[in-house]
């Protein structure tokens, strides 16, 4: 059964970086907000490479992203997926980043993860001719980064 993208991006017209993961999980979908599994280590990451408390809502969450000219979404807007797991993703829609590129001045891309640039590079890139950059994946699933290895990667591309 496919599964409709439920998550708006986030974004406004300062927003300088757009991150893009693959699809909500099931946590996220059922939260209504990017990176709801309280394991992954986006907000943890974002956090500490600006300084700022861990955002718990999800208004503290996009005040986050917003004051940090951070724009997120993600590259499919719908799929099958079995539960949250990336490897079963398929019959792919992608969502139209155009959207966000044409009303912020978005200087730098980045996919969060090789699932997000396996499918940014096979629907998105060839339609807005810009390369995104692959950081490593903020799941818990990468148990082979630290967060201490996450944060040095990420610092590097956000600041």
């Amino acid at each position: 059964m496919k599964i409709e993208h439920p998550i708006a991006p986030v974004y406004d017209e300062n927003s300088k970086i757009l991150i893009l993961g693959s699809f909500p999980s099931v946590k996220s979908r059922d939260e209504g907000f990017f990176y709801g599994h309280t394991q992954n280590r986006f907000w943890r990451v974002i956090s500490t490479i600006f300084k700022a408390e861990i955002p718990k809502t999800v208004a503290e969450k996009r005040e986050l992203l917003l004051k940090n000219n951070i724009a997120v979404w993600d590259v499919i807007k719908s799929c099958e997926i079995v539960a949250s797991s990336d490897s079963t993703i398929k019959n792919v829609t992608a969502n139209d980043v155009s959207l966000i590129l044409n009303s912020a001045k978005i200087e730098k891309i980045i996919v969060n993860g090789k699932t997000a640039e396996k499918f940014y590079n096979k629907y998105i890139l060839n339609k807005i001719n810009r390369k995104a950059i692959c950081l490593p994946s903020t799941s818990p699933a990468n148990a082979t980064w630290t967060f201490e290895k996450l944060v040095e990667a990420w610092k590097i591309e956000l600041l």
